[in-house]
C-alpha cells in the first residue's frame, strides 16, 4: 500500500470509530487532511479558489472546533477528505493536465 493509501483507510478507520476519537486527534487529524489535499491540488494544478464552497474552508473551520462538534460532523468531513484524496490520488496516477481557465462570458464590461 502507497502513503496515500494508507491514509485514506486510517481517515476511514476513523470516521467509524470518530466517537473513540479524543478531540485533539481529531482536530490534528483534519489539519493533516488539509495540508494533503492543499499539496495534492497543487501537484494537480488545481487552483486554491478560497471560497465559502471549498470544502477546505469548512474543514479548517471543524479543525479548530473538533472536539466541541457533532460526532456526525467529524465523521462527514473524514469520509469527505478520504474522497477527495482518492479523487485526487486518481488524477495524479492518470497523468492528466488540469488546464484552469476563466469562464466565458463573465467578465464584467469595462466603461
Amino acid at each position: 500500500m502507497t502513503a496515500t493509501t494508507d491514509f485514506i483507510a486510517e481517515l476511514v478507520r476513523a470516521a467509524n470509530e470518530v466517537a473513540k476519537l479524543p478531540p485533539v486527534e481529531r482536530g490534528r487529524l483534519l489539519k493533516r487532511v488539509i495540508a494533503t489535499i492543499r499539496y495534492m491540488r497543487d501537484i494537480v494544478g488545481f487552483p486554491a479558489c478560497g471560497s465559502a464552497a471549498d470544502s477546505l474552508i469548512t474543514m479548517g473551520t471543524l479543525a479548530g472546533s473538533a472536539g466541541r462538534r457533532p460526532d456526525t460532523d467529524v465523521r462527514a468531513a473524514l469520509l469527505e477528505a478520504a474522497g477527495m484524496i482518492r479523487d485526487l490520488r486518481i488524477v495524479m496516477d492518470s497523468k492528466i493536465e488540469v488546464i484552469v481557465k476563466s469562464a466565458r462570458g463573465l467578465e464584467r464590461p469595462t466603461s
